[in-house]
């Protein structure tokens, strides 16, 4: 069994052991018994319906552009004789920084975060909100890794390998657990923490609109959108025009993009704080 036939394994074995400890320990009270199983299976069946389509539907594309990058030698990746294990890094950084980018891009062009408002407008993040994602944001995202791969060069093993890296902490700094302050600050110097994350889920924009990070929390500080919570546990998440029960619906959720969009604020308001 390759790296991408495991991956679904890891995912669901990592979302048991998180769901576990945000049960055990939860760093934000949050409604147990059934209005915890709805939220959660909301967000599930948001995920693995966006799961399937992205398997039968784009990751075979992606595997042939793959190949056909590497057997005609196109792609940055192939234009350097790299050692094997540094073109892997260098796989994952360029993969990571696209990333970064195209979450930015969700946060900057109306027409994106129309979809991507979808993952904001959960006011309970916990482990399942990593899978709540539109289903339009995750077919565009899909078709541009396709000239992504091109561009790169990027292997199918290295894509694959990224993929399971990213996914495992995407479902950690979405969970709801603490670390401690000191721990917490010292790992957010490599990887994006809970913390971290908790703070780009705030409902007020100028903390939304920072750390845009999924893996590395580097780019972040290099390109000065890093911002360290004085005090996560005063956030409160979601966004103001999503509240009713009806727009947290599966429903709601898909049809968020067709829902007036809010003004957008100068940044220069006053901290919530």
């Amino acid at each position: 069994m390759n790296l991408a036939e495991l991956r679904p394994y890891l995912s669901f074995g990592l979302l048991l052991l998180l769901l576990l400890w945000e049960t055990l320990l939860p760093f934000f009270s949050f409604p147990r018994g059934r209005t915890r199983l709805v939220h959660g299976g909301r967000n599930l069946i948001l995920g693995i319906s966006n799961g399937l389509i992205t398997a039968l539907l784009f990751a075979g594309l992606w595997w042939v552009a793959a190949d056909i990058s590497a057997e005609r030698g196109f792609g940055l990746l192939h234009q350097f004789s790299w050692h094997p294990h540094i073109e892997t890094v260098i796989a994952l950084l360029l993969l990571d920084v696209w990333t970064y980018t195209w979450h930015r891009l969700n946060h900057r062009i109306p027409l994106l975060w129309r979809f991507h408002r979808v993952h904001h407008s959960d006011p309970h993040m916990d482990v399942t909100t990593a899978s709540r994602f539109h289903t339009g944001e995750i077919v565009l995202s899909s078709i541009l890794r396709i000239p992504l791969i091109f561009l790169l060069g990027v292997s199918a093993w290295q894509l694959a390998l990224y993929e399971v890296l990213l996914f495992a902490v995407v479902q950690f700094h979405h969970a709801n657990v603490g670390l401690g302050e000191k721990v917490d600050r010292v790992l957010s110097w490599f990887i994006v923490t809970p913390f971290l994350h908790k703070v780009h889920h705030s409902h007020w924009q100028p903390e939304t609109d920072s750390n845009y990070a999924s893996l590395l929390s580097i780019w972040d500080r290099i390109f000065r959108t890093f911002r360290f919570p004085n005090d996560p546990s005063r956030l409160r998440f979601g966004l103001d025009e999503f509240t009713s029960p009806q727009t947290q619906s599966l429903g709601g959720m898909l049809s968020t993009p067709l829902a007036p969009t809010r003004p957008l604020e100068t940044g220069k308001t006053k901290s919530p704080e």
